[in-house]
């Protein structure tokens, strides 16, 4: 086989409509992403029908989904950047969540958005806490001690009343707002799009009613973790964590302070988890520990993995298929969980890097069929 058919063979469609994409002039390029950024605000709204949930607010699941995305991107730093399996995650989001019900509610009564930042810190200081004794170790061994960690996050909550113990934390306040105007929804009762007056959302106002607020405020704080993310993936940092990922040992040998950086990469996504909590505590008003089991981390684990590890925009496609997939059919409740594990079985056998691999395992795929390739075409010279 000549190098000529194995190039041929070596670009699949979707990369040559990549190529086309970055090609366009910046200008038109902006456009679309404005008009793309103007669809997800709309999403609530538009009311699609086979998109819409039925038998849940879908202002409500379009916030979970929001929340998972967010989640999805910071654990995406410590697994798909850095190479550190965490199986506790859930612990930062907890105390992001718990620092916010504490500070707001429960022992003072600071408003929500000043408790933010300090979710953050507070959420980055366990990270930094619980990596610097334990990064220390790697595989199967970090992924126990974050499980353990997890752990141990809920079950100081259960048991300590200073933190509500298993009643937990209500009248948590809303974050603050303004009643600007009222924007319309779309009713497809008739088959086709009306303007329906009778059901509006009032701007910025986060109320208990309606929560397409709530995820408009989260699409506003994706899109700042994404340049954030975008920022430091590209940078000295991003570098070093890969090769911290694909050879710590090596890394090390040519200078690279692997555990500096490995720390950084746990508590900057600590950092994330727990300021998605605050934005959960915020919209729900009341958390308790049942919030926050190792079902969680497990799914939250599952987001990353199915999307792609490693690729900002294949986690977010995989907290998207699992956060919003099982509300969409619900009606299928008695087997919805069987369908998902039979979902990812399928995916781990013919997708094992998931839906959206990152440009690396792309790239050192095709070198390898490359290289099959030619070595069996000179078999059979």
């Amino acid at each position: 086989m000549s190098t000529s058919t194995v190039d041929a063979k070596r670009g699949p469609r979707g990369d040559a409509f990549k190529n086309r994409v970055s090609g366009l002039p910046t200008p038109v390029k902006v456009v679309l992403w404005v008009l793309f950024a103007v669809f997800l605000f709309a999403l609530p709204l538009l009311n699609i029908p086979f998109i819409t949930t039925a038998d849940s607010d879908f202002g409500g699941v379009l916030f979970t989904v929001a929340t998972y995305v967010l989640v999805a991107l910071g654990l995406n730093i410590v697994v798909g950047y850095a190479g550190l399996l965490d199986l506790g995650y859930v612990g930062f989001y907890a105390v992001g969540a718990y620092t916010v019900g504490v500070l707001s509610s429960e022992h003072a009564n600071i408003p929500w958005l000043w408790t933010v930042p300090i979710a953050i810190v507070v959420a980055m200081v366990s990270g930094i806490v619980l990596g610097a004794p334990t990064l220390r170790v790697r595989g199967d061994y970090l992924a126990i001690v974050t499980l353990g960690f997890g752990e141990i996050v809920r079950l100081t909550l259960v048991n300590s009343q200073w933190l509500g113990g298993q009643q937990g934390i209500s009248n948590i306040p809303r974050p603050p707002g303004a009643e600007l105007f009222e924007v319309p929804s779309l009713s497809w009762d008739t088959g086709v799009p009306v303007v329906d007056l009778d059901a509006t959302t009032t701007f910025l106002k986060f109320g208990i009613g309606d929560f397409i607020p709530y995820y408009w405020l989260a699409l506003v704080v994706i899109a700042l973790v994404l340049v954030f993310d975008i920022l430091v993936k590209n940078s000295r940092v991003g570098r070093a964590w890969e090769a911290t990922r694909e050879d710590e040992d090596a890394a090390e040998l040519m200078g690279v302070p692997t555990f500096r950086f490995k720390l950084l990469a746990f508590s900057l996504g600590a950092a994330i988890g727990g300021l998605s909590g605050a934005l959960f505590a915020g919209k729900a008003g009341f958390i308790n520990p049942q919030s926050f089991e190792l079902l969680l981390s497990i799914l939250f684990l599952a987001a990353v993995v199915v999307g792609g590890q490693g690729n900002r925009w294949g986690v977010v496609l995989g907290a998207i298929v699992v956060s919003y997939f099982p509300e969409r059919f619900r009606e299928f409740a008695d087997f919805r969980v069987l369908v998902f594990g039979l979902a990812l079985m399928l995916l781990a056998i013919f997708r094992p890097q998931g839906l959206i691999p990152p440009r690396r395992s792309r790239r050192v795929k095709k070198a390898d069929e490359r290289q099959a390739a030619l070595e069996e075409g000179e078999v059979h010279a």
